[in-house]
């Protein structure tokens, strides 16, 4: 299993499973990466010790446990009952830290590290530092370098808008109206958000220019907050407002990861097998969610009964127009490729600036296989195409996995480079695979009729 705690792991090609037979399996994935490290910050300015029941154990998460342990917080794992790590009890940021120290954050490829954490650097005081993986250097991040210095910050960034750089805390922030351009990642609203109760202010968050990306992360933002007793007016479009005060102390169970459930309901969809999904919630921010609405556009059925959802594969898989899928895309353009119509996939042009480029990598890697694929200016286009086996590489991108491993389901011979890229957000997701697969009982046996 790859590592959660260091870089990535498992360099060697991995021999992608190809199915013949129907997969039959009920599996349950770990915690939600997207509200796991929202909690945490949270947890790091509340009001009293909180605790994180079922929380994702990975490396974006040992990421951001040990930032917020630089700053000050205590962070101590303690007996669970869930099925993929301890819980964690979080003792919030006191104010006697060593302001003489300068203070050293990996944000590693983690974006909600390198976005959430340097506002909350501005309530520490004295200097942190930030740095991460060679390609995060190149992720967006002059929303909040701008923000941080539009609130009083000092930030040293030589003028790049990017990681490296160094912020100068004072130990609090006066907040109040900011504006800024969030068009290039919507975690740059969600990081202020999360900590804006905290100043003394509060926030008044204003958004100009090109629509923000993602806004279910934005939503999933104002809802966690709002589940913990901040209160936060969204109601005039592109305005945030978050009244000042404290995150009261709470005691709360993180959702599954409903994102990093696609692949594996996806091989159903593939294989016209069956997956259930234990525990996924009846309502939720998460924008995994909208498998219920996509699979069934592509020939699937979905079922939610109590909180198992169900999805079982149709004869084929339809290709369709399939906008605004957000993190959903590299699954979905992974079926997209196995589809015996066209699709297209739009309102996804922030995804260049993500762990990598995933609309050239998506491209390069199915068209390296024998596909059709053409990028646009905010998406994809694919065409059916004969697919042949192939490496497909990961570019250090956890949903780059996943896809090659879903498009091998069901094409001999494709080997995905650096599986072990998935411990950014599923450690075990090598073993739920192989787990998953072999419910099918013809893993790596010759065609016998199964579907492309």
């Amino acid at each position: 299993m790859a590592s959660s705690s260091g870089g990535v792991s498992g360099q060697s090609r991995w021999q992608a499973p190809r199915l013949t037979r129907p997969v039959d399996a009920e599996l349950a994935v770990p915690g939600s990466k997207s509200l796991t490290n929202r909690y945490l910050v949270l947890a790091a300015i509340a009001d009293g010790p909180c605790v994180l029941r079922r929380p994702l154990h990975s490396r974006d998460s040992a990421l951001m446990i040990s930032a917020l342990r630089s700053l000050g917080a205590v962070i101590d794992e303690i007996q669970g009952d869930g099925d993929f790590g301890p819980d964690l009890r979080v003792t919030p940021l006191q104010g006697d830290q060593d302001t003489a120290a300068v203070r050293a954050v990996n944000c590693g490829l983690a974006g909600t590290v390198m976005r959430f954490v340097p506002p909350l650097a501005g309530l520490v005081s004295g200097t942190t530092t930030f740095d991460g993986d060679p390609h995060a250097r190149r992720r967006p991040m002059g929303g909040i370098v701008d923000a941080l210095r539009g609130l009083g910050i000092a930030v040293d960034d030589g003028g790049s808008g990017c990681l490296p750089f160094s912020i100068e805390g004072k130990g609090h922030v006066r907040g109040g109206r900011l504006v800024i351009d969030a068009s290039a990642s919507s975690q740059f609203v969600s990081a202020l958000l999360l900590v804006g109760t905290r100043f003394s202010e509060g926030l008044h968050l204003e958004h100009v220019g090109k629509p923000v990306p993602s806004l279910d992360h934005v939503r999933m933002t104002v809802e966690t907050l709002r589940s913990l007793g901040v209160v936060v007016d969204d109601s005039v479009p592109n305005h945030w407002r978050v009244s000042p005060g404290s995150v009261p102390a709470f005691d709360v169970a993180v959702e599954p990861d409903l994102s990093n459930a696609g692949p594996f309901l996806a091989a159903a969809v593939v294989t016209g097998g069956t997956v259930r999904v234990r525990n996924w919630p009846e309502g939720t921010t998460q924008v995994g969610d909208q498998w219920r609405r996509i699979l069934p556009l592509m020939g699937a059925t979905a079922s939610l009964d109590g909180d198992t959802l169900t999805v079982t594969g149709g004869a084929s898989i339809s290709g369709g127009t399939f906008p605004d899928t957000s993190e959903l895309a590299p699954t979905v353009a992974a079926l997209c490729a196995l589809a015996t119509t066209p699709s297209t996939l739009t309102g996804i042009a922030h995804l260049r600036g993500h762990e990598t480029d995933r609309l050239a990598a998506l491209a390069a890697e199915i068209n390296g296989l024998g596909g059709d694929v053409e990028e646009t200016a905010d998406g994809l286009v694919i065409r059916p195409a004969p697919l042949h086996g192939g490496v497909f590489h990961t570019y250090e991108d956890h949903r780059m996995a996943t896809a090659g491993a879903i498009i091998g389901l069901s094409v001999d011979g494709v080997e995905v480079e650096n599986i072990g890229t998935t411990a950014k957000t599923m450690p075990e997701f090598p073993e739920l695979w192989a787990s998953l697969t072999d419910t099918a009982g013809s893993a790596g046996l010759a065609d016998t009729g199964a579907r492309a």
